[in-house]
């Protein structure tokens, strides 16, 4: 039986140990927690990459896939999160579990160290950053910003955030932007390094076959000479309640698209001042958050007025997104069905089959989050950051007990808040 425990291991270093005997690979991912913003998101983002470049024992990428080779071909990678306002940003091991291999391995240990060894140990030239690795790993940032637009589905909702929350951190995107990217050197870059080491508070979780005794001392032996000043625990997420304005605002763009990409924006409103996120995330499977739910059933496959028509829905900062693709002739129609729907549960019209099917669909998935490490590790970060003490098991209890009532009451809440049409240029 699986088992997770939290802990302080080291000055605001914290450990989310997952016990587990069902995988060969265990998992150690290791993340800074910092506030989001424009000055500091691209700085974050780009220190993991520059990090993997090379440390003193292992100076250059080539040396370090060597020494990860060694240990049975284990895997190291940058991981940048966006969680409400708070930006992750750290490093994740993927690595062969002790108990699959002879006694004296102890990959763990080796890994932890190899770990620290990235994160505390980077090589460096007259005490910066090695510029040839900052350089070059900005450059790979500016064409992974640039590159967003490539993908227009994920672009549209990325564009309705920014406009629908510009002038709150929410607005910007998680690699940061071009702009602040264009401008960081390796001085400026070894300077934010610093501070975040010492002031970042640090998340680590692990998932495997150790005990937590022997998690905890060889990470503690890893991360002994990470220095620790003043915590910054002066972070946390503004959650806006009601719509910036009375009525909702459109944002129109074009491109050379043969799509039209609608997007709307919901604020989640009074159900946010004492989430209970085990009925938010149901409303939403519900409304759009699955295959069956009502924009899927409705307005996609009745009504064919969409390619595609789901929801995203953003527990932390309190936003429900509806994601569209339509024939640009469509634009009133889709619009006017996807708020039919919404509309249809504040009036109750949610049959006992919807709830059912809903319930199944969210506890299916609650589930399959054990079976894969990386979402194991995504789902409990967001439950640190949420201040949620609810387990996997815990939160689909309480999916069990949510009532038809509830959801009226969410879906009754909701105030849209901003649409964003991504229109083709001959239309336009």
């Amino acid at each position: 039986m699986a088992k997770s425990t939290r802990k302080e291991i080291h000055p605001f270093v914290f450990l989310t140990h997952h016990q587990t005997p069902k995988f060969k690979t265990a998992t150690l991912r290791l993340a800074f927690l910092t506030q989001l913003d424009r000055e500091h998101a691209a700085k974050n983002a780009l220190l993991p990459r520059v990090l993997l470049r090379g440390t003193e024992r292992y100076p250059d990428m080539a040396a370090l896939a060597m020494a990860l080779d060694d240990l049975y071909g284990a895997t190291l990678v940058p991981k940048v999160a966006k969680k409400g306002e708070i930006q992750c940003v750290g490093l994740t091991a993927s690595f062969v579990d002790d108990a699959c291999l002879p006694e004296e391995a102890e990959i763990l240990a080796q890994m932890a160290a190899l770990l620290g060894e990235v994160l505390l140990r980077p090589v460096r030239e007259g005490g910066q950053l090695n510029a040839e690795y900052v350089d070059g790993e900005r450059e790979q940032l500016l064409d992974e910003i640039r590159g967003r637009i490539n993908n227009k589905r994920t672009y549209a909702l990325t564009r309705l955030t920014e406009l629908m929350c510009d002038g709150e951190a929410f607005s910007v995107f998680r690699l940061g932007t071009e702009e602040e990217a264009e401008g960081i050197d390796a001085e400026g870059l070894t300077a934010h390094y610093e501070a975040l080491l010492g002031a970042a508070p640090v998340e680590i979780f692990y998932s495997g076959t150790a005990s937590i005794e022997q998690v905890e001392r060889v990470l503690k032996k890893a991360l002994t000479d990470l220095p620790r000043t003043e915590p910054d625990f002066d972070m946390g997420t503004d959650v806006r309640m009601n719509s910036l304005a009375e009525e909702p605002r459109y944002f129109e763009e074009e491109m050379d698209v043969t799509q039209g990409k609608l997007s709307l924006g919901f604020r989640l409103g009074a159900c946010m001042e004492v989430p209970d996120y085990a009925a938010i995330q149901l409303f939403h499977y519900i409304y759009g958050g699955s295959v069956n739910s009502k924009l899927f059933l409705h307005v996609r496959e009745r009504l064919s007025l969409c390619y595609y028509a789901s929801s995203v829905l953003e527990k932390a900062k309190g936003l429900l997104l509806v994601a569209s693709g339509i024939e640009f002739s469509k634009f009133d129609e889709a619009k006017g069905e996807i708020l039919a729907q919404l509309n249809a549960m504040c009036e109750g019209d949610i049959s006992d089959e919807e709830l059912t099917w809903g319930k199944k669909a969210l506890m299916t998935d609650l589930r399959i989050l054990k079976d894969e490490p990386s979402q194991l590790e995504d789902f409990y970060l967001q439950q640190t950051i949420l201040g949620e003490d609810d387990g996997i098991d815990e939160l689909i209890a309480k999916v069990e007990q949510v009532d038809k009532a509830r959801l009226v009451e969410i879906a009754n809440g909701l105030q849209l808040d901003a649409i964003y049409f991504l229109t083709g240029e001959e239309n336009a």
